[in-house]
């Protein structure tokens, strides 16, 4: 693919209505990221050097982010849908402009998240310049319909499953909250009302897209997303969310949130804007994804409208629409987890050649390159499964055993990749010199997370 490009606009990707479908559009976005001079272009080669990060590791609590005034817009019309693509089968080797897209938000990746990774691990915060350089791209724009000035006209869950996988080879703690954004933008397009698209959506074609999350986890001992104790009670003027919602990225700069509560003894979906009365952001970096500036929700008594219901209809349309939002989503995290686990291989391959003992590569001993044979056969399986899910959400097909199966195999297998890298290295593989032992630490968060990356 060639670097040399004509000058160009990049705040005008998404806005051209000639645009006629979203992985073309995604191409002509990202194809920017290009080149070896990357990092200059978008002014980030400063950010990656000296890493000025906010916040301090002992963590913060705020009412929220009260940075924008989003302007509610009245409804009536019929939402807008992104359709399906015309494909009805399960191809494993994507298109080229899907591997365009893939090729080059890896090497975006690889030059940019990668070496900020081990400093926004070590600080559990994001780089503000990264997020904010990242924003401006409109990468959202590839979810947001094109009558919001957005570049979709189809669904992209395939492509928005390549590029998790392609951002999280860099490093999955940064790529949660430059994607989670997407999420947002992608639930209100297939899930939101008319009212809720037109005040929300033109934000997320925007430069400035609002730092964003679907909100599902909560911090309790074998939380099930469908299960959450979080509480909407009606009120005369809509609802009242009670309750704590968990693994929250960038929480703590974050201007809108989707959080999941129980209603009539079902999960629904509420928009919740981050000044809300009564609520409270604090810190809580983990184990795991420590990039991505984890935060928790405290919601006390916090009163939303009534049509900060996802789609402003109750019962089965707002479970269904919960439902498939959490499926979604646990498909982004196994892509995610096979990004991530990709980056295991490819570390661990060439350092067992390359280790001599005895007088010969370590690789040559059956108890090295089994376990690396399997790390690859199961990389394989994971990716397969999560790649038939994305495909059969994208043509609107049931996708629920797919991303039953994905989960469970990132649960099982994605940790033991993380695990078992971290074993090949042997002593190097427990410091931080080396960077398996993050990897092994977010495979971990992978298997637990709910919510957030939503295809």
């Amino acid at each position: 693919m060639s670097t040399h490009t004509e000058p160009r606009d990049t705040s005008a990707v998404g806005k051209n209505p000639q645009k006629t479908n979203a992985i073309g559009a995604a191409m002509r976005v990202l194809s920017v990221l290009a080149g070896s001079d990357i990092a200059e272009r978008f002014g980030l080669r400063e950010p990656i050097n000296r890493v000025a990060f906010q916040g301090t590791k002992s963590g913060f609590q705020t009412l929220g982010a009260a940075t924008r005034a989003f302007k509610a817009v009245q409804g009536g019309g019929s939402p807008k849908r992104l359709s399906t693509p015309g494909k009805d089968y399960f191809n494993i080797a994507p298109d080229d402009e899907q591997k365009m897209i893939a090729d080059t938000a890896r090497e975006f990746s690889e030059e940019i998240l990668r070496p900020a990774a081990h400093d926004a691990d070590e600080a559990a915060v994001a780089p503000v310049e990264l997020l904010t350089r990242f924003a401006e791209l409109g990468i959202t724009t590839i979810n947001v319909p094109e009558e919001f000035d957005g570049a979709a006209t189809e669904r992209g869950v395939v492509t928005n499953g390549l590029v998790a996988e392609a951002m999280a080879f860099g490093d999955m703690g940064l790529a949660l909250p430059l994607l989670a954004p997407s999420g947002v933008a992608t639930t209100l397009t297939q899930y939101g009302s008319d009212a809720q698209q037109k005040t929300y959506l033109p934000d997320y074609a925007g430069e400035q897209v609002p730092q964003s999350a679907v909100v599902i986890a909560e911090p309790r001992a074998l939380f099930d997303a469908f299960d959450i104790k979080t509480r909407a009670t009606r009120s005369p003027s809509g609802y009242k969310l009670d309750g704590v919602k968990s693994f929250v990225p960038a929480a703590g700069s974050s201007e809108l949130f989707i959080v999941g509560a129980q209603l009539d003894g079902r999960p629904a979906l509420f928009i919740v804007e981050s000044d809300s009365d009564g609520l409270v952001v604090e810190a809580d970096p983990g184990m795991g994804v420590r990039a991505a500036g984890m935060g928790r929700l405290l919601l006390n008594g916090v009163s939303v409208p009534k049509s900060a219901l996802l789609g402003e209809e109750e019962g089965e349309a707002a479970f269904a629409a919960y439902r498939d939002v959490v499926r979604l989503s646990r498909l982004g995290w196994s892509s995610l987890a096979v990004g991530t686990s990709q980056a295991v291989l490819d570390y661990v391959v060439p350092y067992v050649n390359d280790r001599v003992a005895f007088g010969e590569p370590v690789s040559n001993r059956q108890g090295v390159a089994f376990p690396v044979a399997v790390m690859a056969t199961e990389l394989d399986a994971l990716r397969l499964v999560t790649q038939r899910g994305t495909s059969r959400a994208e043509q609107g097909l049931s996708f629920a055993r797919e991303a039953a199966l994905a989960r469970k195999l990132v649960s099982d297998k994605g940790m033991q990749i993380g695990s078992d890298g971290v074993q090949l290295l042997g002593g190097h593989g427990f410091t931080k010199e080396h960077p398996v032992e993050r990897w092994y630490r977010d495979l971990r968060a992978a298997s637990i997370g709910e919510g957030i990356v939503v295809l």
